[in-house]
């Protein structure tokens, strides 16, 4: 591509599509078709009249003719436009811009390049598949897509998976959207999207989700199991609810443990509905909390008052993960002390240091301004730092409001 020059000025240039622009990208499309209805003063001039339309070879275009049938189609002259359609019709490689005509802000024009797609065979419209999703957050963009929709719908199944590997993430949602509606994929073949889509948490939960609605006791190995394994918080409460569909309530027992707080709020639903109380084995867990230092903070997710003794002595612990966990359990309770968790702004550990900057935040107007301004010297650690000036500005803040600390 000639550096430096917009798409629309390539084209101008006689630069072949391929070359003047991204064709496999959708946003690609929509910027030439905004520069050019646009045009700067160096392509005003350029861009092709009805008559230039005319006067072109009969036929399908050629590579010279597309990139002149490009422009027309994107031309700010609503008849140009209409005029460039008729050539375009015949053409695999303009067809994205036929797609963003059939969204075009002229009746006539988007009426005719409604029609002409509606030609195209259903098993070509899956390369557009990208561009018609784009269009569809346009207020007029809903024909093409409603098109694309009743292909996918109604054609062969080797259509739709042909979607589930795209690029486009918008494509491989859309193509497990409608994997999921015609039953293509099994749970366990569900289940093992959801796991790996460690990019696309909207993948993972639709993925998750029809996995165990079609779960029960016989394929829990196929389906839950791996659920339960995954990196993700949202696929693992997943899991772990899928535990009860499958009646292994007694199993979400380590997950009280889990790192993440909405996994151990599941477990603790799934032990529940068993008639099993979580508060116990949490109380034991934490006797020994090195084996699960989470324990600390669900202990404090679901315990009282009586909790509290326990995850202040927690607070003092050398690992340093029960430490932070225990002070997140305290906040849970509401029952930080400042006297105790002050001192763990100094921890070594930064995680140990977020969790006191966290639980402090709230008490911030009654600790020590003193104190404070004293860790923001260069000689603390950096986590101490940044903890120290978040709880300033708390302060402040807090002061100008009229609160006092507790």
């Amino acid at each position: 591509m000639d550096e430096g020059l917009g798409a629309a000025e390539r084209l101008a240039r006689g630069t072949p599509l391929g070359s003047a622009l991204d064709t496999t990208d959708p946003a690609s499309w929509v910027a030439l078709d905004a520069e050019v209805r646009t045009p700067g003063f160096r392509i005003a001039d350029s861009l092709p009249t009805r008559h230039r339309l005319r006067s072109l070879p009969p036929g399908p275009p050629s590579p010279v003719v597309e990139p002149v049938i490009a422009l027309a189609l994107c031309h700010p002259n609503g008849r140009v436009r209409s005029a460039a359609l008729e050539r375009a019709a015949g053409s695999r490689q303009l067809r994205p811009l036929l797609a963003i005509r059939c969204a075009d802000w002229a009746g006539p024009v988007r009426d005719r390049a409604q029609a002409l797609l509606a030609d195209v065979p259903g098993t070509e419209l899956i390369a557009l598949s990208g561009l018609i999703l784009f269009l569809r957050r346009r207020d007029r963009g809903g024909f093409a897509f409603t098109l694309l929709e009743g292909a996918l719908r109604k054609g062969p199944d080797a259509d739709v998976r042909a979607l589930l590997t795209s690029g486009d993430r918008e494509v491989r949602r859309f193509g497990h959207g409608l994997a999921i509606d015609r039953r293509l994929l099994t749970a366990a073949e569900l289940a093992r999207t959801a796991v790996g889509a460690t990019d696309d948490v909207r993948l993972q939960i639709l993925c998750a989700e029809a996995a165990l609605a079609r779960t029960d006791g016989g394929d829990h190995e196929e389906v839950v199991v791996p659920l339960l394994s995954a990196r993700s918080a949202m696929v693992r409460s997943a899991g772990v609810t899928g535990l009860r569909r499958t009646g292994r309530h007694e199993k979400a027992v380590p997950h009280l443990a889990d790192r993440s707080a909405m996994v151990r709020a599941c477990a603790r639903y799934v032990l529940r509905q068993a008639g099993i109380d979580p508060l116990p084995l949490y109380r034991s867990m934490c006797a020994e909390p090195a084996a699960r230092p989470p324990a600390a903070a669900g202990l404090g997710e679901c315990g009282g008052p009586p909790e509290a003794d326990t995850l202040s002595a927690l607070t003092a612990h050398p690992l340093a993960a029960v430490r932070a966990h225990a002070v997140s359990g305290l906040r849970a309770l509401d029952a930080v002390r400042s006297e105790r968790v002050e001192p763990l702004l100094d921890d070594p550990v930064p995680a140990v240091v977020r969790a006191a900057a966290r639980a402090l935040r709230p008490y911030a107007a009654g600790l020590d301004e003193g104190r404070l301004r004293a860790r923001l010297a260069p000689d603390r650690l950096p986590a101490t730092r940044k903890a120290a000036r978040l709880l300033l500005d708390a302060q402040l803040l807090a002061r100008e409001r009229g609160h006092s600390g507790l």
